[in-house]
């Protein structure tokens, strides 16, 4: 189920109800919604590019994907991962953090100019009741697909330091 990714936005007279449809969605699942992720999903400021904390265009500097662990050999491990994005006015860096992963998948069609411009994502709930976070990277053309699937989602955009 899709409702703001790269089918949705072929027709732009589809887009306006697309984003309609997905925050009708997102109303209606709210109580089961992971709070951190609910609230950035529902934000007017995420979706819209003029806002310097959207991550629409930003590009990727880095993605960490660690299993921390313990128990007395360290045997009871977990996943969790961290994005941090060069915000689109290169004036800040966005930071995603997943506190438990339960799945990922990234794909990626062609990889020589790096996976170029975060276009569009959208947050829903997985058959478990947890976050999915599906995200769309763009070039001239589609580059590559990543949904992550976790129990919820912290944002936090922090000024870029001078000569960063």
């Amino acid at each position: 189920m899709t409702f703001i990714l790269d089918a949705q936005r072929r027709d732009p007279a589809d887009v306006v109800s697309s984003f309609r449809r997905y925050r009708d969605y997102l109303n209606g699942v709210r109580a089961q919604f992971p709070p951190s992720a609910f609230e950035l999903a529902v934000s007017e400021w995420y979706f819209d590019p003029s806002d310097h904390r959207c991550p629409h265009d930003s590009w990727l500097e880095e993605i960490v994907i660690s299993e921390p662990a313990h128990g007395k050999r360290s045997e009871q491990r977990s996943l969790a991962a961290r994005i941090r994005l060069l915000g689109a006015y290169h004036d800040g860096v966005i930071e995603l953090q997943y506190p438990r992963v339960f799945s990922y998948t990234f794909s990626i069609q062609d990889s020589a100019g790096g996976h170029r411009d975060w276009r569009y994502d959208q947050f829903r709930l997985s058959e478990a009741g947890h976050v999915l976070h599906e995200i769309e990277w763009c070039g001239r053309d589609s580059t590559g697909t990543w949904c992550i699937e976790a129990s919820d989602v912290l944002f936090e955009w922090r000024p870029r330091s001078a000569g960063a």
